[in-house]
């Protein structure tokens, strides 16, 4: 399915959802419950089918997120786990959801055990006052849930913070650091960053009052010594050059490797040599 038809089925969607008027996604968005937001009955209906999930989910998760964001084309979003990542059971998967977006299924993360742990600190467009929730599925299949309420709009139709040809000139220039020491065995923390503009398609550019089309990053896969730590799908819900931090668990020496890949299917990648030292008895 092309990107155009995808926004165009989401779009839809909203509308049959959504009450008639000009006050009816504010109204939905203003609820206090996040239960009654009718796109997150839909996508729930849709992915999780039925499926039990626990809310609010402390002891698993926690989301944080800005009551009232500063740039809705720049919120920061960070979701913080409360389990190590370990054979028995991990997280599996994480859903990040902005419901009142044109596309509110945001970005969908992958973990395995080699991940130490399954945080993940990022930037969103928001589009409208929203919940916003992450959803943690577990190894087991069980499912939990952290939501916050975040006051925001137009993040998705804000004009790029750059030249458009500036950014082309930079386009998939992608950095990889580690933070702080890396200790054998344990949790490291790494940052992703990407030069890319990540158009949503929704900006209207001033000068010829055309919309930029959209084009952005869509899958990222992160390794260590060839095994997978993290993968990713994305959308536009991602701000403009995107930055990712997150954990990987390294057993010795290796390579931290990123890959990355937008929606012209071009193809970034950048490693990083990591020597981690043996922890102190």
């Amino acid at each position: 399915m092309n990107i155009l038809r995808r926004r165009l089925i989401t779009l839809i969607a909203l509308a049959l959802v959504l009450p008639s008027g000009g006050g009816a996604l504010a109204q939905s968005a203003d609820s206090d419950d996040p239960e009654a937001s009718p796109m997150w009955q839909q996508v729930r209906n849709s992915l999780f089918q039925g499926r039990t999930i626990t809310s609010p989910a402390d002891d698993v998760l926690v989301l944080d997120a800005p009551t009232r964001a500063e740039d809705a084309a720049i919120v920061p979003i960070s979701i913080r786990t409360r389990l190590a990542q370990s054979d028995s059971r991990y997280i599996r998967t994480l859903y990040l959801m902005i419901d009142n977006n044109p596309s509110p299924l945001g970005a969908t993360f992958h973990f395995t055990p080699n991940s130490g742990r399954a945080d993940i600190e990022t930037r969103v467009r928001v589009d409208a006052y929203t919940h916003v929730r992450a959803i943690a599925e577990m190894s087991d299949g069980q499912l939990y849930m952290s939501t916050r309420f975040v006051k925001a709009s137009g993040g998705c139709s804000a004009p790029p913070g750059k030249d458009p040809q500036a950014a082309l000139s930079t386009l998939g220039r992608m950095r990889l650091r580690v933070e702080g020491e890396v200790i054998a065995n344990r949790p490291a923390l790494a940052q992703l960053m990407i030069s890319h503009p990540n158009h949503s398609g929704l900006a209207m550019d001033q000068l010829t009052r055309h919309y930029t089309p959209a084009r952005y990053v869509r899958k990222i896969l992160v390794t260590y010594a060839g095994a997978p730590v993290l993968s990713a799908d994305v959308d536009f819900s991602i701000s403009e050059n995107p930055n990712f931090r997150f954990y990987f668990q390294p057993g010795g020496k290796g390579e931290l490797k990123a890959e990355v890949v937008d929606t012209e299917d071009q193809r970034f990648e950048s490693a990083l040599a990591v020597a981690p030292v043996k922890a102190a008895n």
